[in-house]
């Protein structure tokens, strides 16, 4: 046995000495590299902390997955309803449009800094101006129209159809079921509420057939002008549209129903150089034709805790 411990020990040494040769000749392996090798040479595997059975690995594995699929699923399903309830984030591609919006002719603006202004009028009056690119003012045009809509129509702003597009502008509303819920002290802008001001289409054909009965199509346009199967109602407080153009097929009039409405038109802004921006305000049963897909436009109201309410569609 001691001969055994003898050799052996001769046999460390002399391997020693053998790795102190090979780390002095050869600079480019370490002790690390000779390590690895002896390793390899004699089988050796490192001990593993998990069980060796893969089987079971994955087992534990699924069984974490599904318990956090289980915990995150209801605010997935939160987060989906909320993205799903905006819409769009930028409706309508309206960024794609801006981008490959063909150039304006500046004829339309050119030394244009008001809007016409007409008293309410035939449809024969009206004719000559019908399909003009100047913003007009037709004063008084839809004051017989109810300005109660908000308080005793409720079910016909109600149009809580998919497919119908909701606006929500500055307000912290996402979809339009929020502004129906919201509470009585803010729908009417009470000491410590906030301003808001949302629009909606109203695409659902019922509610539009509804909404029709109060308000027919003009009286003073064409005859043959044709009307899309949508209306928008803009409503709220103290707030308005941003700057933006339309890309609409057909010319725009608003019916201003209550309350008092800033406009401010710009040009495109190719023509900044040949035309220049101006701001008018609409009363109470004015009606406002402007072509919004030629002009930007932008709105506000301006009366400090007065209610506003509009009625828009289109004709062409």
């Amino acid at each position: 046995m001691d001969r055994v411990k003898v050799c052996d020990q001769i046999l460390l040494q002399k391997l020693h000495l053998l790795s102190n040769e090979v780390l002095r000749t050869n600079r480019g392996i370490t002790e690390r590299d000779m390590e690895e090798a002896f390793k390899q040479s004699i089988g050796y595997r490192a001990p593993r902390f998990f069980p060796q059975n893969d089987g079971i690995l994955a087992i534990v594995y699924s069984a974490i997955f599904v318990v956090v699929l289980f915990i995150i699923t209801p605010f997935l399903a939160g987060f989906l309803e909320l993205v799903l309830g905006m819409r769009c984030i930028v409706p309508n591609n309206y960024l794609i449009w801006e981008a490959t919006r063909p150039v304006s002719n500046c004829d339309f603006c050119r030394g244009v800094d008001r809007p016409i202004i007409l008293q309410n009028l035939t449809r024969d009056e009206f004719q000559p101006y019908a399909y003009s690119s100047r913003p007009i003012i037709i004063k008084r045009a839809v004051s017989h129209w109810p300005a109660d809509l908000y308080l005793k129509h409720p079910t016909a702003l109600d149009s809580l159809h998919e497919d119908c597009q909701f606006l929500h502008f500055k307000s912290n509303f996402q979809t339009l079921r929020d502004v129906f819920r919201m509470s009585d002290d803010r729908a009417e802008f009470r000491a410590g509420q906030q301003p808001w001001y949302v629009g909606w289409s109203n695409c659902n054909p019922a509610v539009l057939g509804e909404l029709r009965k109060l308000y027919p199509k003009p009286h003073f346009l064409p005859d043959d002008a044709e009307m899309p199967n949508t209306d928008f109602v803009f409503l709220g407080y103290e707030q308005g549209a941003v700057m933006h153009i339309d890309y609409i097929p057909r010319l725009m009039w608003q019916a201003q129903l209550r309350g008092n409405k800033s406009w401010i038109l710009a040009p495109t802004p190719e023509c900044d150089s040949e035309c220049r921006s101006f701001s008018f305000y609409v009363e109470p049963g004015d009606a406002l034709l402007v072509d919004t897909r030629l002009w930007y436009h932008g709105t506000f109201i301006h009366s400090k805790g007065e209610f506003s309410l509009t009625i828009q569609s289109e004709y062409g």
